[in-house]
C-alpha cells in the first residue's frame, strides 16, 4: 500500500468512527433504578466505540424529570430516547413533543397507581452519582404522576406513529399497556421476560446509518434479556420495520 493510499485508508477509518460516535443514546431509567443500573450499563459496554450513551439519575418527580430530559435533548441532542418502565413513560412524552425516535421497553403507562401503591420510604435498587439512596413515596407524589398522566399522549402526531417502538415482556406482571400503546403507535414487539425480577429487559439500540430524508432514519435495534444465574447463551432473529432494520436477541 503506498502511503496515499494508507493516509486515504486512515482518513476513512477515522472519519466512520467519528460518524458512529454522534450518535447519542439517552437511555432513561425505571422507577426504583439509577443511571447506573444494569442495562445503562449494557448499553455503554455493547456500544462502545459505536455510540455515546447518555445514562443520567432521573429526579423522583415527574415533572423535574422531564425538565431533565428535556434540557438534555436540547443539549446533547441524542438520535433516540430508550427507557425502561417509568423510564419508557417519561421517553414516550419527550418524544412525542420533539419528534424524535423512541424504544420504550415495558412502558409503564400508569405510574400513579404505580406509586400510589408503594407510599412510605424505600432504597433506590442503584447507586446515585448524589450519593442519595433513599426515596420518600407519598400521597403528592402520586398525583404529580396523575397529573401528567392525563396528558401524556397529548402530543403524539399520527406521522410519527412508526417512529417509536414498544417491547413488551411476554412474563410482565407489573405493567401491561401494549393494547394502550397500539392506540397511538405502530410497531410492539414481545420478548420471553419480565418486568423487573433480576432478569431485567435491556433495550440496546445501535444506529446503523443516517437520516434517509428529514424525517426518517435507519437504525439497528437490539433487545436482550440477561439472567445473571444462568450462563449467557444467544438466540438472533431479524424484524424488518418500515424504514428500520432491527435485530432482536435473547440473552438467557
Amino acid at each position: 500500500m503506498t502511503p496515499e493510499h494508507r493516509d486515504t485508508a486512515a482518513g476513512t477509518a477515522t472519519g466512520a468512527k467519528r460518524h458512529m460516535m454522534t450518535y447519542k443514546i439517552l437511555f432513561l431509567h425505571g422507577f426504583f433504578a439509577s443511571g447506573s443500573c444494569v442495562p445503562a450499563q449494557a448499553l455503554r459496554q455493547s456500544l462502545s466505540g459505536k455510540a455515546t450513551v447518555l445514562s443520567p439519575d432521573l429526579p423522583l418527580h415527574p415533572g423535574e424529570a422531564l425538565q431533565l430530559v428535556m434540557h438534555l435533548c436540547q443539549t446533547e441532542k441524542p438520535s433516540i430516547l430508550v427507557g425502561n418502565s417509568n423510564g419508557a413513560f417519561l421517553a414516550q412524552i419527550i418524544a412525542s413533543r420533539l419528534g424524535l425516535p423512541a424504544l420504550l421497553g415495558n412502558p409503564h403507562f400508569e405510574m400513579s397507581q404505580f406509586v400510589a401503591g408503594h407510599i412510605g420510604i424505600h432504597q433506590y435498587k442503584s447507586p446515585r452519582t448524589d450519593g442519595r439512596q433513599e426515596m420518600v413515596i407519598d400521597r403528592r407524589l402520586a398525583d404529580e404522576f396523575a397529573d401528567l398522566q392525563k396528558h401524556q399522549w397529548d402530543a403524539c402526531n399520527p406521522a410519527h406513529r412508526d417512529r417509536v417502538w414498544g417491547l413488551f415482556g411476554s412474563r410482565d406482571d407489573i405493567a401491561h399497556y401494549e393494547p394502550v400503546f397500539l392506540q397511538h403507535y405502530t410497531h410492539s414487539y414481545h420478548f420471553p421476560g419480565a418486568h423487573t425480577d433480576g432478569r431485567r429487559s435491556q433495550a440496546m439500540v445501535c444506529p446503523t446509518g443516517t437520516p434517509a430524508g428529514d424525517d426518517t432514519r435507519r437504525y439497528n435495534l437490539t433487545i436482550y434479556r440477561s439472567c445473571p444465574t444462568q450462563t449467557a447463551t444467544q438466540r438472533q432473529s431479524s424484524l424488518h420495520l418500515p424504514k428500520t432494520s432491527a435485530h432482536v436477541s435473547h440473552l438467557q
